[in-house]
């Protein structure tokens, strides 16, 4: 028995013995070439940027409008929110059109319409087929002629282009007026005759760089994109070679990645012969972690406020011109709603994380920091008043009550980075306020535990991307070149959400089953090190998926075509490594054979539920819609927020509702846990089950039939209002109801009590045991 004894500590030794240094070097080697390749990328945007013309002149030589006008006209874009209404090169919201598409569109009708006049002295319905396809072949080859010089910065325009773009401003102009026709929008939203010029020489100026061929191309800065065959737009050779091409890396990445699967039989979340010692024990926190419980009721109250307005606004697309019989558009028009709906959104789940990590942190040690709770209470409250002046900031600025200073504290007007600057530099500091006090907490030097320093020491790196990575957001303003603001956009949406919030994830939950006793320390570090590789393998330079058609060139499309594909590869060993990651939450002993009493239950079914959805929602939906020749005709089309819920709340909000009832439990004792489980319980099958029905019954097929439409019409229409309003539309609109219900009532409300139940009780329990500043 001794010597059994003696081989089981044995091999508890080499099991903990440190992991070859290579894996770390791997981790850094694509992590700095992956990171160079995409900043070289990033600033070739600046180069290759369409160019804003100083003076846009007619042929007689008299201006037309200028490159200020355009800048004002951005502002314009921005200042009144329509980047939440409609967009420009697919990129923007899906109530209103594709702002370039639409433009683009009407400028070669009314093109064609002057020609034809003037060779048939009839409009162009009048023409024979034959007459009409030779007027649309002199359109296309007009529109498609760059008559930009570089030299003189001016742009000269046809007689047919100005005159088209004077009947733009009439057109944008009766746009504005009608909630019932432009997705509802607050009534009569642009009456200023200047800021209609502006604006309508801002999406004239989209238009023309969608559709002018850049010098030394046969196709235009934004790679032919919107499909329009009439004006000759049309699919690019590489965008269809380079999605052929990324199938093959995709399939080779797979191959490798199982192959090594089978070679090592040590990756992925299996842990045979081990005893479970869990180091968290239900009930026992301390004051700083219970003064964390409050995190957790705002995140469920943001939550519930996200799946409200999201109802909302989805009811916009339903039922444009009515909510309810009531005109919602004159006090929450429908583009303030959906704002609202992005930044809650991202409130809740990173403020999840932010909780969610101190918490973490404070469990790697067996004392508490002197004035920890008191720096807890602090952060709280900045990040209160963070969030509720910015999403306040948001509804004022729209409401056009800030002046010259919206852009500053209402709204900036980019999509998913809607909030106001001020409000946006002041969440950087506290991001890193709170890495401070993270790391104050959890370094690896005031670790009891030396054999955790490795898996501290991750966590802590991963944890210092998160504000690191978000600093970008701060490198634009309001009039820098469209082009050049997407660009480090996406280094917001994808590269800090999907890369390094994804690491962080990983990290965080390799963490967390390291302190349940489920998981020994090498194999959370051996997770952290193998998803870290393919994360970054695929996702760095995979950002520029999200370029395609945005004023980059092909280079970037077969760059980041072929790093794209990857992005799937970590997400199909989800299902190969699905039934290990049960057992292993099961909480088995195997050397034992003896089931282990696990108290986090419903924190591993929402683990679960985050392995699905990233398969489904980031896998499938995700790789649907990244092959350059599916994103042509597919981008801005409801296949994007199909794969959008899917991904976004299927695994960051998942994850975010996990850590929320991990934290939950472990302030909560048994017999008051009784109270609160059932809740967590509804809360499980309400949000899983809602969003798949919205997927199912709304945002899939709407999106299929809608990525037909373009296909079969033009990508114009598509996005047109005419689209939207169609009785089909209004059909599948309507079928996200019961999804959106079951979601709200079954999903979010009943977080929402189980968190104040949390909340009130911790705080009963605690006023017999701690100061009263620890209850606040």
């Amino acid at each position: 028995m001794q010597q059994i004894n003696a081989l089981e500590n044995d091999s508890a030794v080499v099991a903990e013995l440190p992991l070859s240094p290579w894996w770390v070097r791997c981790v850094l080697i694509v992590l700095v070439l992956g990171l160079s390749a995409l900043l070289a990328i990033t600033f070739l945007a600046y180069r290759n940027a369409p160019p804003v013309p100083q003076h846009i002149v007619d042929s007689s030589g008299a201006t037309v409008f200028t490159g200020d006008d355009i800048r004002a006209g951005q502002g314009v874009f921005l200042k009144y929110g329509l980047m939440d209404n409609g967009s420009i090169w697919g990129h923007g919201a899906y109530l209103g059109p594709d702002y370039s598409a639409e433009a683009l569109h009407q400028i070669g009708q009314d093109s064609a319409n002057a020609l034809a006049v003037k060779q048939y002295n009839g409009p162009l319905t009048a023409l024979s087929p034959g007459q009409r396809a030779g007027v649309q072949a002199q359109v296309a080859e007009l529109l498609k002629t760059n008559r930009y010089d570089a030299a003189t910065g001016t742009l000269t325009l046809t007689p047919a282009e100005s005159e088209a773009y004077r009947q733009q401003v009439g057109y944008w102009t009766d746009y504005f007026k009608h909630p019932d026709t432009n997705g509802g929008l607050k009534p009569n939203l642009i009456t200023d005759p200047v800021e209609l010029r502006h604006f309508t020489a801002f999406v004239t100026w989209a238009a023309w760089a969608s559709v002018a061929d850049r010098p030394g191309k046969s196709y235009s800065y934004t790679n032919n994109f919107p499909y329009d065959p009439s004006v000759g737009n049309v699919p690019i050779g590489p965008a269809l070679l380079w999605s052929a091409l990324s199938l093959i890396i995709l399939l080779g990445g797979i191959a490798v990645v199982l192959l090594a699967f089978g070679k090592f039989d040590y990756l992925g979340w299996v842990s045979p012969g081990r005893h479970v010692h869990p180091k968290l024990l239900p009930g026992k926190a301390g004051p700083g972690q219970r003064a964390l419980v409050k995190f957790f009721l705002v995140v469920s109250l943001l939550f519930l406020m996200q799946t409200l307005v999201g109802g909302a606004t989805a009811h916009f697309r339903a039922d444009p011109g009515t909510f309810y019989g009531l005109r919602l558009e004159d006090l929450f028009p429908s583009n303030l709603l959906r704002t609202w709906h992005l930044q809650t959104a991202i409130f809740w789940i990173a403020t999840a994380y932010v909780a969610a990590a101190l918490f973490l942190g404070r469990s790697l040690r067996s004392d508490e920091p002197k004035g920890f709770a008191l720096w807890v209470h602090l952060l709280f409250a900045a990040f209160v008043v963070v969030i509720g002046a910015s999403l306040l900031g948001e509804w004022v600025g729209m409401s056009q009550l800030l002046g010259k200073w919206w852009f500053w504290l209402g709204d900036q007007g980019w999509e998913y980075l809607e909030i106001g600057r001020l409000w946006q530099i002041l969440l950087v500091i506290g991001l890193f306020a709170w890495f401070a006090l993270l790391f104050w907490v959890a370094r690896p030097g005031r670790n009891d535990n030396p054999q955790m320093r490795p898996l501290t020491r991750m966590f802590l790196w991963a944890a210092l991307a998160i504000p690191v990575f978000y600093v970008p957001a701060l490198f634009y303003g309001a009039h820098t070149n469209f082009t050049v603001v997407d660009t480090w956009r996406f280094w917001i949406i994808h590269l800090w959400v999907e890369g390094f919030f994804e690491f962080f994830a990983t990290t965080v939950v390799a963490l967390t089953f390291f302190q349940l006793g489920l998981t020994p320390r090498n194999t959370a570090l051996r997770v952290i090190y193998l998803d870290a590789i393919l994360y970054f393998l695929g996702g760095l330079l995979g950002t520029g998926h999200h370029w395609y058609f945005t004023g980059q060139t092909d280079l970037n499309m077969a760059v980041s075509a072929m790093f794209s594909a990857l992005e799937v590869v970590p997400l199909t060993l989800l299902t190969l490594d699905a039934w290990d990651f049960i057992r292993t939450t099961r909480g088995e002993c195997d050397r034992c054979g003896k089931p282990v009493s696990v108290p986090h239950k419903w924190t591993f079914w929402f683990l679960m539920s985050v392995g699905f959805w990233n398969f489904l929602g980031a896998g499938v939906f995700g790789f649907l819609i990244n092959l350059p020749i599916v994103s042509y005709y597919e981008v801005g089309t409801i296949l994007t927020p199909n794969h959008g819920h899917a991904a976004m709340m299927g695994v960051f909000g998942m994850l975010a509702i996990a850590l929320m009832v991990l934290v939950l439990r472990q302030t909560s004792s048994d017999e008051r846990w009784a109270g609160i489980e059932k809740y967590v319980k509804v809360s499980f099958w309400g949000t899983n089950v809602g969003l798949l029905m919205m997927v199912v019954f709304n945002l899939f097929p709407a999106g299929v039939l809608q990525v037909w439409d373009v296909i079969e019409h033009g990508y114009w229409h598509a996005r047109s209002i005419a689209y939207v309003a169609s009785t089909r539309s209004h059909i599948l609109e309507w079928m996200r109801l019961p999804g959106d219900l079951v979601f709200i009532i079954f999903g979010a409300i009943p977080l929402v009590i189980a968190s104040t139940k949390t909340w009130l009780g911790m705080r009963q329990d605690a006023r017999h045991q701690e100061p009263a500043h620890d209850l606040v």
